[in-house]
């Protein structure tokens, strides 16, 4: 447990706001409110704080004592425009022995085009920089001018793997393109490499880093601790957000299948219908687009009524949406700190047992929520 996220008066707890919830009332404690479009947090071990990536390209150490940094040292390059910038952080599995970072950021590559890159650092013993920082993994061809970069990055269990969940860069059919690495979920070793069973890796003219494909714009992964699973959300367009479980070889659909339409309300014109032959149903689907963003799956004892829900941030309705799942399907949606009416980038549980949320702004926050009063208990 984190512990110094827990000090009673710490610098952690600069306001609190106390909101509904349909299990009870929850304190919203506002951790920091000096970010800058915060897009990813990480925690690290044994009451270090946690990082935070800033879209314009920075990285910060937010200490267990509410004190946030300068900007780390040593993070690559970005392309911050339009939805491009630093965008994922996650821990190596063995953190505490190699130190290393990965992050995830829009890569420029000239002309005014970027695309999705991944790499590591050795975060230094004093927080102040990434050293050794290593590119791993471009996505090509590099065909952004600022939209749909993605990009989640999950490790499984076991550590072994490193699955990077890719936008399509608003080039639809490039989707559906094994040839190209837009609106694909790959697999790829620690250190970059690509593992021998990848579903493409002996199929002629495809790229063997693919594990799925037919994604538009995923902004939220998580490994499901309970389910052993992948899962992946993505972006529908006007309309469509959808929640998938990723399998290996699997074709998730986009364009040819999408349950939205094109944003002059025109069909898109590749679709096919809502459900197509050959590609797989998402696991669900909001008709109307909240711009899902960030997940996580409750397993802490803070919030007993919220064992194995799901979280995901909402951009343009601005929420928090908690998911009650039973008989593998959403049976419930309860709608949170709407009255706070912030774009919700991320959403994280901590090793507390607590939720964390970044809110997509200048400035930006990270709240802490809390199981207020006895209901909870």
């Amino acid at each position: 447990m984190m512990a110094g996220l827990l000090v009673a008066g710490s610098l952690w707890a600069q306001d609190a706001r106390v909101v509904d919830s349909a299990d009870g009332a929850v304190s919203v404690v506002v951790l920091s409110n000096e970010l800058v479009h915060p897009w990813s947090l990480a925690f690290l071990p044994n009451d270090q704080g946690l990082l935070i990536t800033e879209r314009p390209g920075r990285l910060r150490h937010l200490s267990a004592q509410g004190s946030l940094s300068e900007p780390i040292a040593g993070v690559p390059e970005v392309f911050a425009r339009g939805q491009g910038g630093l965008l994922d952080v996650v821990l190596a599995p063995d953190f505490e022995q190699s130190r290393r970072v990965y992050l995830s950021w829009a890569k420029p590559a000239g002309n005014n085009q970027a695309s999705t890159a991944v790499g590591y650092g050795e975060l230094s013993e004093d927080f102040s920089r990434l050293l050794n920082f290593t590119e791993i993994f471009q996505q090509l061809p590099a065909e952004s001018t600022g939209h749909h970069f993605g990009v989640r990055m999950v490790f499984d269990p076991t550590g072994q793997y490193l699955f990077v969940a890719l936008g399509e860069h608003n080039q639809r059919s490039s989707a559906q393109d094994l040839a190209s690495l837009q609106g694909k979920v790959v697999r790829l070793h620690p250190d970059g490499s690509v593992p021998a069973d990848n579903p493409f890796v002996r199929r002629d003219g495809a790229r063997p880093e693919i594990f799925s494909y037919g994604h538009r714009n995923p902004q939220g992964a998580v490994w499901h601790p309970v389910r052993n699973e992948l899962w992946v959300h993505e972006h529908g367009p006007r309309g469509g957000d959808e929640i998938n479980i990723i399998e290996p070889g699997f074709n998730y659909g986009w364009p040819l299948a999408t349950h939205g339409r094109n944003y002059p309300l025109l069909p898109i014109p590749e679709a096919q219908g809502k459900h197509v032959e050959g590609t797989q149903a998402p696991w669900h689907v909001w008709a109307d687009s909240p711009a899902i963003s960030g997940m996580a799956v409750y397993t802490g004892d803070r919030f007993p009524a919220w064992q194995n829900n799901v979280f995901v941030g909402a951009l343009k309705d601005r929420e928090l949406l908690r998911l009650v799942v039973k008989n593998d399907q959403v049976v419930h949606e309860e709608r949170l700190l709407g009255e706070l009416s912030a774009r919700i980038r991320d959403v994280r549980m901590g090793p507390d047992g607590l939720l964390y949320v970044l809110t997509d702004a200048s400035p930006g926050a990270l709240w802490r929520l809390e199981p207020e009063g006895d209901a909870w208990n």
